[in-house]
């Protein structure tokens, strides 16, 4: 590592080897111009290994993890987070780049520092969620694929809410819960019963992962949104997935409501979203959540 570059002392297990490190800080140092001082590792990150590195000037986070294993990763997420700046609804760092050095793959983007929420904090988080929720497209999907957490998630056209949900959600989910040993039976007729109770619904851009680990309050006072999993999808499901884990008041959705008002079934309808949320724990963190999904689909069926 370059003598100029300082590393943090805090959880020092994190770091790659010093020979990968100071190759990619040089590249990184070369390629943006910067004069990194220091690089200390973040907390909160269960794929990648997230990094805080200043600059005389400057601060930024840093995101790497192996290339061969989640391809692809940082371009989806680098899109992603351009598409929700787009919508002048969030503040969102701004992504400075992204790219591979040797068998790692990094994403740098602004660090945003956090602040302290206020009274006003969840009307305004509630006004910009449903500033992104107006920007829609004709088709429910996206151009592209990308990752829930660590799995892929597919993101090919569809002409309805309910076909989006159950071919490029559900079903990639399934089969992947099959895979790994969990069977479930009369799949074909709960997605006949879910297709009819899932409202045509416009397509909304979709933050698609929008947990509370995923937002925090600028210094400013501004909601932030990160590590997006984005699709115009069904604005439901960044509802339903806000109530799976908690963390959020209840102001928060009736100051929704006020903005954009929702159907009045659809609270009857939050399970279900969430169903694809409990799916995807299913598969990265095991049977502790198989009852979860059994119960939704028995609810559903």
């Amino acid at each position: 590592m370059p003598s100029a570059i300082r590393l943090g002392c805090g959880n020092s297990s994190r770091f790659s080897s010093p020979e990968i490190m100071k190759h990619i800080m040089e590249h990184i140092a070369s390629k943006y111009f910067l004069s990194i001082k220091t690089v200390t590792p973040l907390s909160g990150g269960d794929i990648n290994k997230v990094y805080h590195l200043k600059t005389p000037d400057e601060e930024f986070v840093l995101k790497l993890n192996q290339s061969l294993r989640y391809p692809g990763m940082f371009e989806a997420e680098a899109k992603g987070l351009d598409l929700l700046r787009q919508s002048n609804s969030f503040k969102i760092p701004k992504v400075i780049g992204h790219d591979t050095v040797d068998t790692h793959c990094y994403l740098l983007m602004e660090y945003i520092p956090s602040g302290d929420a206020t009274a006003d904090t969840w009307e305004s988080f509630a006004e910009a969620l449903s500033k992104l929720h107006s920007q829609s497209y004709e088709r429910f999907g996206l151009d592209h694929s990308n990752y829930i957490g660590s799995l892929p998630q597919y993101n090919n056209w569809q002409v309805t809410a309910a076909d989006f949900y159950i071919t490029q959600r559900l079903e990639p989910q399934f089969r992947h819960a099959s895979e790994k040993g969990y069977n479930f039976k009369n799949l074909g007729a709960f997605y006949k019963v879910i297709s009819e109770a899932i409202p045509n619904h416009r397509p909304s851009l979709i933050h698609g992962d929008l947990w509370n680990g995923n937002c925090f309050i600028a210094e400013d006072r501004t909601p932030v949104v990160i590590d997006p999993a984005v699709a115009f999808g069904s604005r439901e499901m960044d509802l339903a997935m806000m109530q799976l884990f908690g963390g959020f008041p209840a102001t928060v959705f009736s100051a929704y409501a006020n903005c954009a008002p929702l159907e009045k079934s659809w609270e009857s309808r939050i399970q279900l979203w969430q169903l694809y949320y409990v799916l995807v724990h299913l598969n990265l963190f095991g049977s502790g959540y198989l009852n979860q999904v059994q119960a939704i689909l028995s609810r559903y069926s």
